[in-house]
Order: structure tokens, then sequence, then C-alpha cells
């Protein structure tokens, strides 16, 4: 089974997916054609489950859904471009390009993602190749920035890091290339490139158009991070495959390899959970790639393709077992890894403010609500980026957290910037509360098609009645991780939240607690199905207690696991328990 690619599903016969892709020629289906359609605004089903490893979303504004259907209209069609930036940097050129994008062709707004990338909302199907096409002119790509595929490789951005960030950057830029599916469908399609034949003859062999991933790609998507200790600012733990810089006398000697962490899961079925990876060796740095080929093309052979719920990487692995995993890892790659090395981290979230790097050069982390670059009144972040990427001469990182490092600034541009960040009312964040700073959400309504109640336009509000009571409590300064999404899926990482919400309902969600700070532990179930009035009714006193009973230097995950609010969960196969 190792040695080909043919599917053989666990449990069942294929997926309606998986016979999908494999009929699709390499991700080409019927795409040009639908594209060419202009009766309608949407894509036929075959074509919108292709479209993910283009990169795209089609998704309807559910503000207007009711409203069209009173109209006997079609839904209000519009898609969702995610960029791939390994290790979210951009260039200044690429930022404004971006920028302009949102624009021409989106909604006037940019989102930073949580996996450090671009998101480009309200784009019409009539602009999609337009689009794709000034991103590709941009060196950008949005190819397999979603599907089933490995997606943008994420790593640790923090400059305060940055001796080792050049080395980390690499192997982010170098995984997410070595992995990126190899088919020229995208090229084809999008950036009008030459039909080819889907095979090549090398030394008289017919070489495959797919030699990682086959004709039906991976089962499930796929997710790579790469954190250096003491920030988890990745959540390591949360990838399909991570690894934990191993620094020694400053210099970067390899990584620890961690496997089967993910956050998603069904609600009312106890056979999804989110996990967390665990770690099972070191490797030296040119054995990065090797490794994490092979585990793609473990998932590839062995993952579930019969019910896509079960899919995940995580549950390939908790299925046959670590040491089965292990077993099979180093048979393929033929050689052993090492004993996994010392390493602590600290912290999950980002540090703000200007920070001067080891090169002499400034980097500002700027805070982002939810990673919505937009204007609004008296705070013209929109405009204040793009001004300054006009003078930028350093780069942008994305950071996993949706926010914004300016980095590499020299001390002339440095002024230049702060007077810029003045001019339109910007200010760093370090003046919101640590748990605003600490807060991520996911989109949710009113585009994403998945999501059962608020998050993006929500949390603020929620936030904003939680700070009076932190500040009577005299915690407004304490760090608290606060996570929520519109449904269970896990965009924002809600189960490595200290407290968490996921969506269950309009206004209603299910409350977690008990994430260790670090990013560990996963979270608890603690209420069901509740609305504001219930959260801020539960949360108030075991914000009060936390306060006048914690031990020096607890967090708050650590505290309610250790007063009996919730259990501590370490492996997801009890996080139901």
């Amino acid at each position: 089974m190792a040695k080909n690619h043919k599917v053989e599903p666990i449990g069942g016969p294929p997926s309606d997916v998986e016979l999908l892709k494999l009929e699709s020629n390499y991700l080409r289906g019927s795409m040009t054609q639908s594209l060419n359609n202009r009766v309608t605004g949407g894509l036929p089903e075959l074509d919108n489950r292709l479209l993910k490893f283009h990169g795209s979303y089609m998704q309807d504004d559910r503000d207007y859904r009711n409203e069209r259907e009173k109209q006997k209209l079609e839904p209000y069609y519009q898609f969702m471009l995610r960029v791939v930036t390994p290790g979210g940097l951009s260039t200044p050129a690429q930022w404004l390009v971006m920028d302009e994008l949102a624009d021409k062709y989106g909604t006037g707004t940019l989102r930073l993602t949580t996996r450090q990338a671009f998101q480009l909302h309200g784009v019409l199907k009539w602009n999609l190749k337009s689009t794709i096409q000034e991103i590709n002119d941009a060196l950008l790509t949005t190819l397999a920035a979603c599907g089933d595929v490995s997606r943008n490789v994420m790593c640790n951005p923090n400059p305060y890091q940055s001796e080792v960030h050049s080395e980390v950057f690499y192997w982010s830029q170098q995984l997410t290339s070595h992995l990126a599916p190899k088919t020229p469908a995208y090229h084809e399609i999008w950036l009008d490139g030459e039909k080819v034949v889907d095979s090549l003859e090398q030394n008289g062999e017919t070489a495959e158009v797919e030699p990682i991933y086959g004709p039906v790609y991976l089962p499930r998507k796929f997710k790579i991070g790469i954190a250096v200790p003491p920030s988890n600012d990745v959540d390591v733990y949360s990838q399909d495959l991570g690894y934990i810089a191993v620094v020694e006398n400053d210099k970067l000697v390899g990584f620890n390899v961690s496997v089967g962490g993910g956050m998603g899961m069904t609600h009312g079925d106890t056979a999804t959970y989110p996990q967390l990876a665990r770690v099972i060796g070191f490797i030296t740095p040119d054995q990065v790639l090797d490794v994490a080929e092979k585990t793609v093309m473990i998932q590839r052979d062995y993952g579930n393709r019969s019910v896509r719920k079960y899919a995940r990487f995580k549950y390939t692995v908790d299925r046959h077992g670590l040491d089965w995993f292990v077993d099979e890892l180093q048979d393929r790659l033929g050689w052993e890894l090492q004993p996994a090395r010392e390493f602590k981290f600290e912290h999950t979230g980002d540090r703000y403010g200007w920070i001067k790097g080891k090169d002499g050069k400034w980097n500002l982390t700027l805070y982002i609500q939810s990673g919505r670059i937009a204007d609004i009144e008296g705070y013209k972040l929109r405009t204040a980026l793009r001004e300054i990427a006009k003078i930028h001469t350093g780069d942008f990182r994305l950071t996993a957290n949706q926010n914004l490092v300016i980095a590499n600034v020299t001390a002339q541009k440095k002024t230049k910037i702060v007077a810029l960040l003045n001019e339109y009312g910007i200010a760093e964040g370090t003046q919101y509360s640590a748990l605003r700073r600490s807060a991520l959400s996911c989109v949710a309504l009113p585009t994403c098609g998945l999501a059962m109640a608020e998050a993006e336009r929500y949390l603020p509000t929620l936030i904003e009645k939680l700070e009076p009571i932190l500040e009577q409590a005299g915690l407004r300064d304490e760090e608290i991780n606060i996570r929520m999404t519109g449904c269970p899926n896990g965009c924002a990482r809600p189960a490595l939240g200290e407290i968490a919400f996921i969506g269950k309902s309009p206004g209603k969600y299910n409350m977690y607690m008990g994430a260790g700070f670090s990013g560990d532990r996963l979270s608890k179930l603690y209420r069901e199905n509740i609305g504001e009035d219930e959260i801020i009714g539960t949360l108030q006193p075991i914000i009060n207690r936390y306060a006048a009973e914690r031990n020096k230097g607890e967090h708050f995950g650590d505290f309610v696991v250790r007063t009996g609010y919730v259990q501590a969960v370490t492996n997801g196969m009890n996080f139901h328990d």
C-alpha cells in the first residue's frame, strides 16, 4: 500500500469527494467552462470542490440570503481568495497589490488569517481570474491555500528571535514549495498557461504528475507549523506536523518533530475531537523536507477516504497508534529519528510595540483586531499601512495571531513610520486590555457557509462587556487567551483558548475553559449552548475568584483546572469525557 497511490479507504467506499477528485483530471474539472458561464454567479459542485485547491471558496453573503430568496434570486455568490505567504512574509510591493485588489475586486478590506496568510473577500466569479493573475504578477500565489493538500506553512515571525528567523523562514518556504501540487492545471486555468500532457518522459520512463499526492491528493487538508521556543505563537501542537526549533549557542541545530495535532470536530459526534500533536524525535535541518514528504505520503496512503470528518491526520495517527506511525515513518525514511531534545514554551501570543533587532533594525508589532485591515472612523488602519508600504524598505510579517509586524525598519524610516501612525491615529496595541490583545476569532457570518453563530463581528462586543469585570478585579493587564469561532471546525484554534466559545446556533455558544497558556493543553467544555447574559454571569465569579485565589504567576487556564472547574485535557481522545 505504501508503494503506490491506490485509494484503499478505511471503513467503506470512497466518499463522493474522492471520486470528484479522481474524475477532475488533476484539478481541472470543467472549471474553465464554469467560469465562462454568465448565467450564474456560482459554480457547480464539482468545480466548487476543486476551486479550493486553487485557493478559493465559493460563499454567499448570508445577510442577504432571505431577501434574495423572497425575490427568487440565486444567492449572492462571491468568492473568498486566500494567498499563500509562507511564514507570513510580504514585501511592501506585495502589500500594496493586495491593498489595491481589496478595492478593485473585493469588499474594501483585507484579512490576516491565523495561518499567516492574506484573505480577500467578496470577489465575484467574473473577477476571479483577473484577481488571481494580478496576485501571481506580484510573485504570490493562491495555489494550495485551501484544499486536500499541505497548506501555507507557518513559522515564528517574532523579531526578538530574529537570529534564527531567517533560517526558520527559509524552511517554511522550502516546505511550502516542496509540498505544493505539481499539476499544471492552475497555470492553464488562471494564468493562460499552455495545456500540457499529464506525464513527462524522463529517461524512457513516465513520471507522475503528482509524485507526492497522486491523482486523488490527500483525504483532507494538512497543516505544518514551525515554532521557535520560548514562543509557541504558531500553536505547534495544533498542527498535523510540527517542527520545534532547537537553538544552541544562538545557532539552529535542528528540530523536534511533533505529529497528529488538529482543532476541528463535529457537534454531537464524540468520535471527532481536537487533538494535540505529540513529539516523536529530533532531526537536523537537512532532514526537514524528507520527514514532511514521508509524513504526507503516510497520510495519503492510510487516511480515511470514506468519511471526511474522520479523515484528518490526527485520526490516522490515533487509529493506528503513535508507535506504528514512527515505525512507518522511519521505514520510509530509511533512517531513525534522534531522541527529542529539551525545550520550553512560555506563551502563544505576540509581543507588541517596537523591538530593536540584533542587526540594529527595528520591528513594530501592531495589534490588528481579528486580523481585519480596514478603515473606520477615527482609525484609518488600512490607509496608514498603505502609506507605510509606500516608504517601507523592510518587509511585513503576518503573525499567527492575526497581527502584523512592520519589520526590518531602519532608524530613519522608523521616524517616518511613527509619524504616519500618529497621523492616522494608529497605536501599537498596548493601550488595549490584555484580554483584547490575546483574542482570536474566525470570520464566521456573514460569509462563511459553515458558521452557526457570529465570531469576528461579535467577540469585540463580548470583550467590551468583560473588560469592566477584569478591571474591577485588577486583571486588566493579565493575559488570558480567549478565542471564538462560529462553528466547531476550529479556524481560530478555540480548543487551545483558556476561555473559548464555539458557535452552536445564532447567539448561542458552547463555552470551554482550561487550555494551557503555552498551548500544551486542550480546553474542556464547561457550559453548553449559552448566550451573552449566561456567559457573563458564568465568567464573572470565576474571574473574581481567580483574582483573589490564584498562585503567583498562575495562568487562568491552570487556575480553573487546579480549582476543579474543568478537568485537564492533554489528549483529545479524552476531550468529551
